[in-house]
């Protein structure tokens, strides 16, 4: 019998994720759909899932499980929208369990068959914990979850052994009930201080991303080596404010004062102050070892070998290359969608794996092995592949014929090239299905793809490599592949300089490994890239412009190039070439 469960995170990073006896079917973020940065709510990737078929049990995220109720019949909308189609549907409430959801998808999609799970976040969902039989519930210990281990035995017994919760007033509490050790504190933790740090940026507590590429431009600088006194934050240098981000006190010290002539930094490198790049760099060496020491406590405790990554700072690709590397002889692996969007993934996966425990069906475990899972978008491929050309908007398109290697010749001839296939990548990264493609060995392409997508300076750009020749080129810190573009790795000696548009500031590139199973368009046009300047790489960055989610649609995909210097679009499954031109007068 099949089931089939719709996971639903309504949180930032919103998005629907409809699991089919185990295996995920779609995957969709509300951003890409509502064309808003961000955006919870995902009403339109639910009506995507109902259009599959029938759905059994639909399982709500998030981080509060006081969902609104619609005042004339109780109901929650998500569970109203999907009861309107399918009467019988059943409704599960997972909103207070949002680490779990985190550790969840990262165990099942991981494959291992036993791992330890470790989830570092900004702020999860809000626990009283009763310590004492009897004690009054405005007396127990409570906060916000912000990290968690959990001991992941079998499908059905994923079982937290540490919880760390922060809050505004919360006192400090270290305890321990039967299975679970936990700490409670007013402290900022380690996520929270990445927020406060990227906030003081200028780009938002959200975009700690940006933090992590200005990052390698900084320095040890003594006055910032106590922003951390043990796995705590320094409550004289970070105010902490959950569950929305966390502040730096800059009023406190004479080095953090923003000039007023620096405002224009992000724009201009001219401008940018070495604190600012001091700063980023010390809250990246300093967070990547303290979630260090959390993976040697999780070994520790549990003896396990398998380790899995989730929460909002596992897509640190840096900080995940550095515990490849301290722990050489562990099995790594980080969930490509580890942000909150992901939890729906996980949640509904859960609630399969207990519908099969309960109704004694045998489960079916899928690890997985690919993030191609969007709608599928060929007829609009197939309608502009034939039919778009002449005028539109501002600009005029031709239509051509194209091989591989044409449009390889075409990228080495130094030209952007935008790529779109029929169903876009689940999580943040680009892989060659929404991408936008360049030389990697152009000098100055960094700055020049910057310019053109309008992103800051100093943020660097990933390559894909070809799976075959990809330990030649990068130390994959004995990784066999890396598809998910999950890491941030150092460039081969022997062929340092050979890629300066994708070679970060420190030698190392974000990388994504593609093999011919797993994107054959993509990889076919990187195979004739190589046979024209032997080199197996290509510049790779997510088709979209600054402020703007992935494009979804072919829509969404000419309106971008209408908006920007980009020019051409790569539609391989029909082996098209959109080229904009300017309308003649």
């Amino acid at each position: 019998m099949t089931y089939r469960t719709l996971g639903i995170n309504p949180g930032h990073n919103g998005s629907a994720a409809l699991i089919v006896d185990g295996k995920v079917e779609l995957y969709i973020e509300e951003e890409r759909l509502s064309r808003l940065k961000y955006d919870g709510n995902p009403f339109r990737g639910i009506l995507e899932a109902i259009q599959r078929g029938p759905i059994d049990e639909i399982v709500l995220g998030g981080t509060n499980p006081n969902f609104d109720k619609l005042p004339w019949n109780g109901e929650d909308a998500y569970s109203a929208l999907v009861r309107k189609h399918y009467p019988n549907v059943r409704v599960t409430n997972m909103g207070n369990e949002h680490h779990l959801g985190h550790a969840a998808g990262a165990y099942y999609n991981s494959g291992f068959d036993t791992a330890v799970a470790i989830v570092v976040d900004g702020a999860g969902s809000y626990h009283i914990m009763q310590t004492q039989e009897g004690q009054p519930q405005d007396q127990a210990p409570q906060g916000f979850e912000t990290e968690s281990i959990f001991h992941c035995k079998d499908l059905n017994t994923i079982t937290p052994i540490y919880k760390s919760y922060g809050g505004n007033k919360t006192p400090n509490i270290r305890g321990r009930n039967e299975t679970t050790e936990f700490v409670f504190d007013d402290a900022t933790t380690i996520t929270k201080v990445y927020e406060a740090v990227s906030h003081y940026l200028g780009f938002g507590f959200i975009e700690a991303g940006k933090t992590m590429g200005l990052a390698p431009y900084g320095r040890f600088d003594e006055r910032m080596d106590d922003l951390f006194i043990g796995d705590r934050a320094n409550k004289n240098m970070i105010i902490p404010n959950y569950p929305a981000g966390a502040f730096i006190d800059a009023g406190r010290y004479e080095f953090f004062k923003y000039p007023e002539e620096a405002k224009g930094w992000h724009k201009d490198a001219s401008l940018v102050q070495e604190q600012f790049k001091n700063i980023a760099w010390t809250v990246q060496d300093k967070t990547q070892k303290l979630v260090g020491d959390l993976v040697e406590k999780a070994i520790d405790t549990t003896g396990e070998k398998n380790v899995v990554l989730a929460g909002g700072y596992a897509l640190n690709c840096v900080a995940n290359y550095y515990l490849r590397k301290r722990f050489p002889d562990i099995n790594f692996y980080v969930d490509p969608v580890a942000h909150d969007g992901g939890t729906s993934i996980g949640l509904a996966k859960l609630a399969y794996f207990n519908y099969c425990k309960q109704n004694e069906v045998e489960p079916n475990r899928e690890a997985l092995t690919t993030l191609y899972l969007g709608p599928d978008r060929t007829q609009e491929i197939q309608y502009f592949g034939s039919n778009f050309t002449g005028g539109q908007g501002a600009s005029e398109y031709t239509n051509e014929e194209v091989t591989p290697a044409d449009v390889a010749k075409l990228i080495a001839d130094g030209n952007i090239v935008s790529i779109f296939q029929s169903k876009s990548e689940g999580g943040p990264r680009a892989l060659g299905n929404r991408s936008i493609l360049f030389d990697p060995r152009v000098k100055d392409g960094k700055d020049f793809v910057n310019k053109v997508k309008g992103r800051e300076w100093f943020r660097p750009f990933a390559g894909t490599v070809l799976k075959e020749d990809a330990k030649e080129w990068f130390d994959l810190a004995g990784m066999e592949e890396s598809p998910f573009m999950m890491y941030a790795v150092d460039i081969e000696s022997a062929h340092v300089g050979e890629l300066p548009a994708i070679t970060h500031v420190d030698n190392t590139c974000r990388v994504q490994t593609v093999s011919e199973d797993q994107n054959k368009h993509y990889y076919d046009l990187i195979k004739a890239f190589k046979d024209i300047t032997g080199v197996p790489v290509l510049f790779n960055t997510s088709f979209n412009l600054a402020g703007d989610p992935l494009v979804e649609t072919m829509v969404d995909a000419i309106q971008t190039l209408e908006r920007s210097e980009l020019k051409y679009l790569y539609l391989p499954e029909v082996g098209k070439l959109l080229t904009k031109g300017n309308k003649p007068e």
